[in-house]
């Protein structure tokens, strides 16, 4: 019996060995990750990873084909498409102003004898709201014209004689330049006479007054006050240089004021002849109404140009427009609807200009198609809408 064992154990002894060891070797294997198989070129390993993957991901996809047995849907707003005025604007700054707002000066220095004006004191074109002291220009102008009119009664007198052949021509010709002569001066005592008088340019309103009455003035930087005629307001802006043509003296403009919160309607009335080579811009001048007189000078306008128009054009909300990854813009579409679903497919657009959150749509688009307007984040192609 024990003779024939030891072959037994023999023959068993290396098979045991040889199972152990394949038997760690595929443990080993087993404990490698990818990238340790991919470096040790264990192609064998790896070709039955890759078959253990693909099983458990078509397991995946059946346990999902199942579960989702409920076809996705979203809820969306949407909108029907049709022909529209679309206008472009050119959004510019500009400022409010006046021509007739000016700082009111002395002609002649001296003490103000004579203050008629109040800030907020509405004042009319010629009416008197100053005077300095003429230092004495009155009484000679009182003066000159008593001589002037005894120089005039004397010439008057020797012209009748002269007429009648009595007297010579010398006395004739004589006491017409002495009329003359006083004429002349009596003419430029009132010139500087006038010049202590101070009058409003024109109709409007003192916005304020800087000297007092009995203070000695003369022309300066501060001026005696100012005054502003609020009725004739205009924003002056700067324009490039590529939009000549585009504007013309009457071209409607809207301007919005920021600080009023208001909108007001205005009419290019001044277009500039002049390029600023600094900007590469041109001036203009819109005129606005000021109906509830708020309008004050260097208020800060927004001014929107119209620069494009087309009619009958496509427009859709620019936030709607959405871009893929090969740059391709497109929009959701909503087709087969029975105006509560419909099914979402993508459109590709070509865009032109945009303005006010709007855009032009060129191509991909047409009048009454409807169009999702809000969720467009959230769908797909195909997916089931809901509105």
């Amino acid at each position: 019996m024990t003779s024939n064992r030891k072959p037994m154990t023999k023959k068993i002894l290396p098979l045991l060995i040889a199972a152990t060891l394949i038997v760690s070797c595929g443990e080993k294997n087993n404990n490698q990750t990818v990238d340790q198989l991919i470096a040790a070129k264990n192609n064998k390993e790896l070709q039955a990873r890759k078959a253990v993957i693909q099983a458990d991901l078509a397991k995946i996809d059946a346990a999902l084909a199942t579960l989702n047995v409920k076809k996705e849907e979203a809820l969306v707003s949407v909108m029907t498409l049709k022909d529209t005025l679309f206008n472009h604007y050119l959004d510019i700054q500009g400022s409010v102003n006046t021509k007739e707002n000016i700082l009111i000066q002395p002609e002649m220095p001296g003490t103000l004898v004579v203050l008629n004006a109040k800030a907020g004191q509405h004042v009319s074109k010629g009416q008197l709201l100053a005077r300095v002291d003429d230092g004495g220009s009155s009484q000679q102008v009182a003066s000159l014209e008593t001589q002037y009119q005894l120089a005039k009664t004397t010439f008057e007198r020797q012209k009748n004689l002269w007429n009648q052949k009595i007297g010579s021509e010398i006395q004739y010709l004589q006491a017409q330049t002495q009329m003359l002569s006083l004429q002349r001066s009596v003419a430029q005592a009132k010139a500087m006479l006038a010049k202590t008088v101070i009058r409003a340019p024109f109709s409007g309103t003192i916005d304020e007054v800087f000297v007092e009455r009995g203070q000695v003035v003369s022309a300066g930087a501060q001026g005696l006050m100012r005054i502003v005629n609020l009725n004739n307001m205009y924003v002056s802006t700067s324009v490039p240089e590529s939009y000549i043509g585009k504007l013309k003296v009457g071209t409607q403009v809207d301007v919005f004021l920021t600080s009023l919160n208001k909108n007001y309607k205005g009419k290019v009335r001044q277009v500039g002849n002049f390029i600023n080579p600094n900007n590469r811009s041109f001036g203009i001048e819109v005129s606005i109404p000021n109906p509830e007189n708020l309008l004050r000078p260097n208020q800060v306008a927004k001014l929107k140009v119209i620069d494009y128009t087309a009619k009958n054009a496509i427009v859709v909300p620019t936030n709607v427009i959405q871009e893929d990854g090969e740059g391709n813009k497109f929009v959701f579409v909503a087709i087969n609807s029975n105006g509560k679903t419909a099914t979402a497919k993508k459109v590709l657009v070509s865009t032109g200009k945009s303005s006010d959150n709007v855009t032009e749509i060129l191509t991909g688009l047409s009048a009454n198609d409807i169009i999702v307007t809000e969720g467009v984040n959230s769908i797909s192609e195909g997916m089931k809408l809901n509105f």
